[in-house]
């Protein structure tokens, strides 16, 4: 899958998401190795802290479904002027599962730049740094 097929994936989960509050649909689609693709859209809720982001949603279906080390690259497409990065909770999550995961982050007129997680979150804490804590 290309780079622009994954991109077109999440956009097309707009129409799903729920974004009443913010009114900014954002959709993700996560691939992995085998050309398994999990999408996801955003959820908000009235209790703010509650919503769960698009690339969240791709992670829990992957991670479901028995995906857990095989993610390549994720899409995340927001319908704004700036390209759509993660989050600080979701860059956390997704190093959980895959440090040396590839970030497509799109803005509203489908044009995105690329970049590898651990720029995003560099000296990320994950399953590692737990290692000699038993």
């Amino acid at each position: 899958m290309t780079d622009q097929e994954l991109v077109a994936r999440a956009f097309s989960m707009h129409r799903f998401s729920y974004a009443p509050y913010s009114r900014f649909p954002v959709g993700a689609a996560l691939l992995c190795r085998d050309g398994t693709v999990f999408t996801g859209c955003n959820v908000e809720n009235a209790a703010f802290g509650s919503t769960i982001c698009a690339e969240r949603t791709a992670l829990l279906k992957a991670v479901s479904e028995g995906h857990r080390d095989d993610w390549t690259t994720i899409a995340i497409a927001g319908r704004g002027g700036d390209y759509c990065w993660p989050c600080g909770s979701c860059r956390q999550m997704l190093y959980e599962f895959a440090p040396g995961l590839r970030v497509l982050a799109a803005r509203g007129d489908g044009d995105f730049q690329a970049a590898a997680l651990e720029e995003l979150l560099p000296h990320g804490f994950g399953p590692r740094s737990l290692e000699g804590n038993k």
